[in-house]
């Protein structure tokens, strides 16, 4: 397979988890031989990075701590308190940042308890803004209620619909997680009416923008594309989903639901044996509303240390066999997450074609 294009484009990682181990036990998916039960700080992220130039940050997505049905709030407060410390430089001996770290962190979409409804939702946001002090609150941008381990229906709920429409009011994303792959067709038919309920009758500047995680977790196990019904009924809903106003689709998650025999092959195998569902959704969104997001450190499950540097080298694939030129790759490495999440003005840099002696552009 031919070799990626030399472009040098910023890269802003729209998806990473971070946590101490002082608090691993507060999250649902906690057991001891959990592979993941182990301190993910901002350090580990450096190491697995390798820490490139072009790097400009993160955003950080909430880790799924334990709320009792969303009733108990102390751990998702207690995550937002950890990542006040990440941002005001002020951590704990042995967490796994310094003082100078925060600057790396771009955005924060915490949980929150969507599903409660505007009235209890509007209270959480003032116990987490209490929490996050003025510095970290600035950088939530959004929020996320997971819909992939809840019961069919949950987010088609009045109470739900409200609450998504209380976040639009308040210029906050939400990002949503569900899986097709485990919980089938249903998930990506109740998102859409879930998108079109959420929009309808709302104003432009106050309808919540929605931030699709991982492709939506499609089954990449599947052989023959051409007939599989699970695969024509994911590319059938990335289709309609990408015709919802305000919405977009993160480049990442995918290791998570391929064979494990695929994610230990190189990117290269992992590129071609993926290319149906990147290409749809590539097809379907463009660069303009996709971003790149690594899932870390979900992603080195089966995968190892170098899965943060696998999956930007299959990404940087997928650029050059899309023929995605310079601006279009940095929308989808870098601006597309700076838009979606406003993340402040976009920053000037040169982006570079290597092959040639001169910058051939310059982004403001």
């Amino acid at each position: 397979m031919a070799s990626s294009p030399a472009v040098s484009v910023p890269i802003i990682d729209s998806h990473i988890h971070l946590y101490p181990q002082s608090e691993i036990e507060t999250h649902k998916w906690f057991a001891e031989d959990n592979p993941l039960a182990k301190q993910h700080s901002i350090q580990e992220y450096q190491a697995a990075t390798g820490a490139p130039g072009n790097l400009q940050g993160f955003v950080f997505i909430e880790v799924d701590r334990k709320n009792d049905d969303a009733k108990d709030w102390t751990h998702p407060l207690q995550e937002i308190a950890w990542l006040r410390r990440i941002v005001t430089g002020q951590p704990k001996e042995g967490e796994g940042h310094t003082a100078e770290d925060g600057r790396d962190c771009l955005g924060i979409v915490p949980w929150a308890p969507v599903v409660l409804g505007a009235a209890k939702l509007e209270e959480y946001l003032a116990a987490a803004e209490k929490e996050a002090g003025r510095e970290t609150w600035a950088k939530v941008k959004g929020f996320r209620y997971l819909l992939q381990d809840k019961p069919n229906g949950t987010a088609l709920s009045d109470e739900f619909i409200e609450g998504l429409k209380l976040l639009g009011r308040k210029k906050f994303v939400f990002d949503l997680g569900v899986d097709q792959h485990k919980r089938g067709r249903i998930q990506l038919e109740e998102a859409v009416e879930m998108i079109d309920r959420a929009h309808e009758g709302v104003e432009d500047e106050d309808k919540v923008v929605f931030i699709l995680n991982h492709l939506c977790k499609p089954d990449l196990t599947i052989v023959n594309v051409q007939t599989d019904p699970s695969y024509i009924a994911w590319r059938t809903a990335m289709f309609t989903l990408s015709k919802c106003e305000r919405t977009y689709m993160k480049l990442s998650g995918c290791f998570s639901e391929m064979p494990e025999s695929l994610r230990a092959r190189p990117a290269e195998e992992i590129l071609s044996a993926i290319l149906p569902w990147l290409a749809v959704v590539l097809a379907a969104f463009g660069p303009e509303r996709i971003m790149f997001g690594s899932d870390w450190p979900v992603c080195t499950l089966g995968v190892g240390d170098e899965a943060w540097k696998k999956w930007r080298r299959v990404v940087e694939m997928t650029c050059h066999m899309a023929g995605l030129g310079p601006e279009a790759q940095t929308r989808l490495w870098a601006e597309t997450a700076r838009e979606a999440y406003k993340l402040g003005n976009r920053q000037v840099y040169k982006v570079v074609d290597l092959t040639r002696e001169a910058p051939i552009e310059e982004t403001e």
